[in-house]
């Protein structure tokens, strides 16, 4: 399996790394894109350097780097996972507004009918952002904010973490071994 990792400027980088540790346990091919505003919050959020975050990943590329192959439908890749996904990223996404490489690989997952993924951090949402997620909903993206599963009972950020990505490896149809299911 191959999946694209893209880190926007959201609050909530560690969903995107906590993916990307998964996805290594699994030996998954994974190619991560960090925007400009995505390693800003890593850097206000982790204790972590980017370039160790970035050594989750099989493959690594600028945000700039549009002639990357993860920006053509010719390189073959099972889904993409925005996470998190910034309003910016995801009306880029909603009108096809590929300025960067996060925008641009999402979009070939539209048209390519591939899975994306986008893990939306954003509250409260406006008229704006609903619409967005719904046109990148028509256009067949799942949008998924990491709304916490409190019958889980979570003692820790970790377990809310670890629930949001258990969801995402679910729908990407990967084992998810941290994750909590309803009435098991």
């Amino acid at each position: 399996m191959r999946v694209i990792v893209g880190i926007s400027g959201a609050s909530g980088a560690i969903y995107g790394i906590r993916l990307l540790e998964e996805l290594k346990c699994l030996s998954v091919e994974s190619h991560l894109v960090v925007s400009a505003w995505g390693a800003y919050t890593v850097a206000r959020e982790q204790d972590r350097p980017l370039d160790e975050i970035k050594g989750l990943a099989s493959f690594c590329y600028d945000e700039k780097d549009m002639a990357a192959r993860i920006s053509s439908g010719s390189f073959p890749v099972d889904a993409m996972v925005v996470a998190p996904c910034s309003m910016k990223t995801l009306a880029g996404i909603a009108c096809g507004f590929t300025d960067d490489l996060v925008i641009r690989a999402a979009d070939v997952c539209l048209k390519e009918r591939r899975k994306l993924i986008l893990v939306t951090r954003e509250t409260p949402l406006s008229q704006i952002h609903l619409e967005n997620m719904l046109a990148a909903t028509r256009a067949g993206a799942m949008i998924m904010p990491p709304v916490p599963a409190f019958y889980t009972r979570p003692s820790s950020v970790e377990e809310l973490v670890n629930q949001t990505v258990g969801r995402i490896l679910d729908h990407l149809g990967l084992p998810a071994e941290n994750l909590k299911r309803w009435g098991i």
